[in-house]
C-alpha cells in the first residue's frame, strides 16, 4: 500500500482562513467567475431581446451566435482561459441549429434545457454511486484528484452535500422551464430563462462553498508524489555515494541490500 492509497484520519475541524480563501478562489476557476457568468447569460439575452422586439428568428439567433464567437475572440485576444466561453459557443450553436431546424423559436432555448436536465440528474445519480460529481470536477482543482473518496471521508461527505445541492436547484430551475416552453411564447420563456440563469448558479456556488469551507483540508497528491520522487532521488544518491566510499560499482551495493 503507497502512501496514496493509506487512509487518513478524518477530522471535523474547521480548515483555517488561507484554506477557505483557497477554496473560494478553486470555485472561481472551476465555474467561470463572473466573466464567465456574464458570458453564459448575454447570448440568450440578446437573443430574446431582439425576438421580442422584431419576431425575426433568423436574425436573433446569428446575433446570438455571432456575440458568443465575439466573446471567444476576445479571450483569445487576451490570452486568457477559453473553456468557458467555447462552452457558451457550443451552447448557442446547438440553440441556433435546433431552432432553424424545426423552425420553432423556442426551440433555441431546448438544448440548454435539456443540458439543465442531464447535469442535476447527473448530479443525484453520481451521488447515489459514492462518486460525487462535484468531486470529480473540484478534486483536480484542488489537487486532491480522487483521494476523497478512501483517504478523506469528511471531504467526501461535503461533496456529496454540494452535489445534492446542485442536482436539486437544478431540477427546481427544470420545474419552472419545461413548463412554460409548453405553455408560454418565446418571449416570455426567454425573459425567465434569462432571469433564472444566474441566481441558481450563485447559490449552488455559495453551498458549495459553505460545505466545502466546514470540510477538512484537501490531500495535495501532487505535493505527496513529488516529495517520494525526491525521497527516491535522495536514496539512491545515499547509496551511490556508499559504493563510491567502498570502491563498488553504483548499483553493486543497492543490489546486494536488495
Amino acid at each position: 500500500m503507497t502512501s496514496l492509497d493509506k487512509p487518513t484520519q478524518d477530522t471535523d475541524q474547521t480548515p483555517p482562513d488561507d484554506a477557505r480563501a483557497v477554496t473560494e478562489a478553486a470555485l472561481f476557476e472551476a465555474f467561470g467567475g463572473v466573466r464567465g457568468m456574464v458570458e453564459t447569460v448575454l447570448p440568450g439575452l440578446l437573443f430574446v431581446a431582439i425576438f421580442t422586439i422584431n419576431k425575426n428568428l433568423h436574425f436573433s439567433a446569428i446575433a446570438a451566435l455571432a456575440l458568443s464567437l465575439v466573446l471567444v475572440v476576445v479571450r483569445l485576444a487576451r490570452k486568457d482561459t477559453v473553456k468557458h466561453a467555447f462552452s457558451g459557443v457550443f451552447g448557442v450553436a446547438f440553440g441556433v441549429v435546433f431552432a432553424m431546424f424545426t423552425g420553432n423559436a423556442k426551440d433555441f432555448y431546448l438544448p440548454g434545457m435539456l443540458y439543465t436536465l442531464g447535469l442535476a440528474l447527473a448530479y443525484i445519480i453520481t451521488t447515489l454511486a459514492g462518486v460525487p460529481l462535484i468531486g470529480l470536477i473540484l478534486g483536480p482543482v484542488f489537487k486532491e484528484n480522487l483521494s476523497w473518496r478512501t483517504r478523506n471521508p469528511g471531504r467526501k461527505k461535503a461533496y456529496a452535500k454540494a452535489s445534492w445541492a446542485w442536482g436539486l436547484i437544478l431540477l427546481a430551475k427544470c420545474a419552472i422551464l419545461f413548463p412554460l416552453y409548453w405553455w408560454a411564447d418565446t418571449a416570455q420563456l426567454g425573459w425567465v430563462l434569462v432571469a433564472l440563469k444566474i441566481p441558481p448558479f450563485l447559490l449552488a456556488v455559495y453551498l458549495t462553498w459553505v460545505f466545502l469551507a466546514k470540510a477538512p483540508a484537501p490531500i495535495d497528491v501532487f505535493a505527496e508524489m513529488e516529495a517520494e520522487e525526491q525521497a527516491e532521488k535522495a536514496e539512491k544518491e545515499r547509496l551511490a555515494a556508499l559504493a563510491a566510499e567502498n570502491g563498488e560499482p553504483a548499483g553493486g551495493r543497492h543490489r546486494r541490500e536488495a
